[in-house]
């Protein structure tokens, strides 16, 4: 049997293992003239070295590469925020590097495994708008049934799947295509990416990554790019047969008093899309 004191040795070495490679990855999409440095020089990888890394951040050079082969080393928040900011990292990826750390970077969320009826019964309210709600791992945790006639019909997917991002990467069931798919599909993995740093040694989340992994080539491109970041509301176009374009406005409703979940309703941008949601949900 594991024991507890296992469990947290194997998450924490994950999550070095992790740290080390996405500072990698930031590393290398760094131009050495962007910074600074004389791009001149053979160089075995692309990006900056890790010596330049290192004088960029007022660091050792022996730290630092230990810090990226995923050793047990001392790391300070000051010390991070240094490398967050010589590798040029904007908020998202601040946050997730401090997570996969272990250090707080913002104030802590409280988890809540249970949605109360009001939920449900809000989410009803909103129709025609389409509206489901996600946690961190994207699994789906209620939604209504204008969802389910304008986007994805949750009722004939098995409970064990209803996941966004198995659905959006594995499933050809929809009701309706983005248009710009590819951009969702990207910043679905990048904030799933930023969300996991915290739960790389929970086995459900694993399983999840690598189940995507075996069943979707293309997350599995998208998971190697190491981005990350948070949940948006970009507008969507949708096309539904019958019907053509709607345009939509996501806003993303934060339950939290419930722990890191959110409500997405989409919303209709203009009255042509109101009225031909009114027309796909009543009808």
């Amino acid at each position: 049997m594991t024991t507890v004191s296992e469990a947290t040795d194997r998450k924490v070495t994950a999550q070095r293992r992790e740290l080390g490679v996405f500072l990698r990855s930031r590393r290398e999409r760094i131009q050495p003239d962007e910074v600074g440095f004389a791009p001149g020089g053979r160089r075995r990888t692309p990006g900056l070295r890790r010596e330049e890394v290192a004088l960029l951040a007022g660091v050792g050079v022996t730290w630092y590469t230990w810090l990226e082969q995923g050793r047990d080393i001392n790391v300070s928040a000051q010390v991070l925020e240094a490398i967050a900011t010589a590798l040029r990292f904007d908020r998202q990826e601040r946050s997730h590097l401090f997570r996969l750390a272990g250090l707080r970077y913002g104030p802590a969320q409280s988890v809540c495994s249970a949605l109360p009826p009001s939920v449900q019964k809000t989410l009803d309210a909103v129709s025609p708008y389409p509206a489901v709600v996600l946690n961190e791992r994207y699994d789906i945790l209620a939604f209504n049934k204008a969802y389910c006639k304008v986007v994805l019909d949750l009722e004939q997917v098995p409970v064990e799947e209803r996941n966004m991002l198995w659905v959006s990467f594995v499933s050809d069931d929809w009701k309706c295509s983005f248009l710009d798919g590819a951009k969702t599909k990207h910043h679905m993995v990048a904030t799933f990416r930023a969300a996991s740093a915290d739960h790389l040694g929970d086995a459900l989340w694993q399983d999840l990554i690598q189940g995507l992994l075996s069943n979707s080539p293309y997350f599995a491109e998208l998971w190697e790019r190491y981005d990350v970041a948070t949940p948006s509301t970009r507008t969507k176009m949708l096309e539904v047969d019958g019907y053509g374009i709607l345009r939509i406005e996501p806003i993303n409703l934060w339950l939290s008093q419930l722990g890191p979940l959110r409500a997405t309703v989409y919303t209709a941008l203009d009255e042509e899309t109101e009225d031909k949601l009114r027309q796909i949900v009543d009808g």
